[in-house]
């Protein structure tokens, strides 16, 4: 044996983790497609592994690895299967937050079993919670609770209102405060049919009619939070950060699939024009696929790994770093939708049957739908690198918060 082998890190354990259990999550996926979520022996190696709580403050127990040594990491498991790679992200961003932003109190009632907790739900806000003593009265209905079948803590963002059921507003426009509950507490609508992520179980749910849920003060943090209250400095990059990684790296993941499954359908077919992968037209357009996509890749990963050097170093992420991770975002989402019509088209029938490449096909143009590849985030990132706002003011989930427009 030779005793002075480097063990591994914590980043290199939980990759070589994750290496071991893809066999499995390709082999699931069909069924999970069916099910409507991944099948509970998946969830529960992806637990194990660590994958849920991999970017979650080593005060709770996580492993805190860098958000770049996780984007490499959860790609992975997102090109096995994409509605693998969203639980990843899912857990990630708002288990993270979740530990990073409340209160003392409420971080020693949710990992008083350790950390190996699950959490789902939208802190986009669609309903309403009330101030009252020791906390908030929450009601109201929410859409895309991704893995919320397995969840056992609900991530819920809220408008703030007053007695009268007016918005109160803050400087940048409705107080928003992202509140956490039990799974329990909220009723699922069971309508999660949908072109693609089928397996994500992305179902809307509300609190029953009449009820509301109360939730203590140190459950709960405000949308744009900034600082967290433990962990690395990685922490303060709020949602807004924590949600672009998430779906960042599920674009990745996906997109080197879709690439990889036209490669093989292309090499094996034949048609009434010949070997289709002799075509010059598809060799050429195939290449510029790869260029882009690569490209878009690159950008990502520069992107991600600026900022964790930065954040690593005990310095907080300029304006201009968030302006691109937001614009990173958006661009490679934009590649891998390119790309995904690009191989479907030249797949012709192959693409139309239930394979991996149809199921890649609608994932990719399932998660390119998400809020927060609006044009109008896209905006605020051309204002950033323009110059013109504020270059104090710090990015939000959706914007500079400088108050111009």
């Amino acid at each position: 044996m030779n005793m002075s082998a480097t063990p591994p890190t914590a980043a290199e354990a939980i990759s070589a983790a994750a290496d071991a259990l893809l066999p499995l999550v390709r082999e699931r996926a069909h069924e999970a497609e069916a099910l409507g979520q991944l099948t509970d022996d998946v969830v529960r190696a992806m637990r194990d592994a660590g994958l849920f709580t991999m970017l979650y403050p080593e005060e709770v127990g996580g492993a805190e690895i860098t958000h770049y040594e996780a984007m490499l990491i959860s790609e992975k498991v997102a090109h096995a299967h994409a509605s693998a790679g969203w639980y990843i992200g899912v857990n990630n961003m708002e288990g993270a937050a979740m530990a990073l932003y409340i209160d003392q109190a409420g971080v020693d009632r949710i990992f008083k079993d350790g950390v190996d907790i699950t959490i789902a739900g939208n802190g986009v806000p669609r309903g309403f919670a009330r101030k009252v003593g020791g906390g908030y009265e929450i009601w109201g209905q929410w859409a895309y609770g991704s893995g919320i079948a397995h969840a056992e803590w609900i991530h819920t963002g809220c408008f703030v209102v007053d007695e009268a059921g007016e918005m109160i507003m803050g400087e940048g426009g409705p107080e928003v405060v992202i509140c956490h509950h039990p799974r329990e507490t909220v009723e699922l609508k069971g309508n999660w049919d949908v072109l693609g992520l089928r397996a994500t179980g992305s179902f809307d749910y509300r609190v029953a009619e009449g009820e509301t849920i109360f939730v203590p003060d140190d459950m709960v943090y405000g949308f744009d939070v900034e600082g967290p209250q433990r962990g690395k400095l990685q922490g303060a990059i709020g949602l807004a950060g924590f949600s672009a990684w998430a779906h960042s790296t599920w674009a990745i993941g996906v997109g080197r699939r879709m690439l990889d499954e036209l490669r093989d359908v292309i090499t094996a077919r034949r048609d009434a024009f010949g070997p289709s992968a002799e075509s010059a037209s598809f060799k050429f357009q195939f290449a510029q696929a790869e260029a882009k996509y690569r490209a878009a890749r690159a950008l990502a990963l520069e992107t991600w790994k600026d900022a964790s050097d930065t954040l690593s170093s005990g310095q907080p992420l300029a304006q201009e770093q968030m302006t691109m991770i937001k614009l990173a975002l958006r661009h490679v989402h934009d590649v891998i939708s390119e790309t995904a019509t690009f191989a479907h088209r030249s797949a012709r029938g192959a693409s139309l049957h239930k394979t991996a490449m149809q199921r890649t096909y609608r994932d990719i143009h399932a998660g390119a739908q998400h809020i927060l590849m609006a044009d109008q985030i896209v905006e605020e990132c051309g204002r950033g690198l323009l110059g013109v706002a504020d270059p104090e003011a710090p990015w939000t989930v959706f914007g500079i918060a400088d108050g111009a427009k």
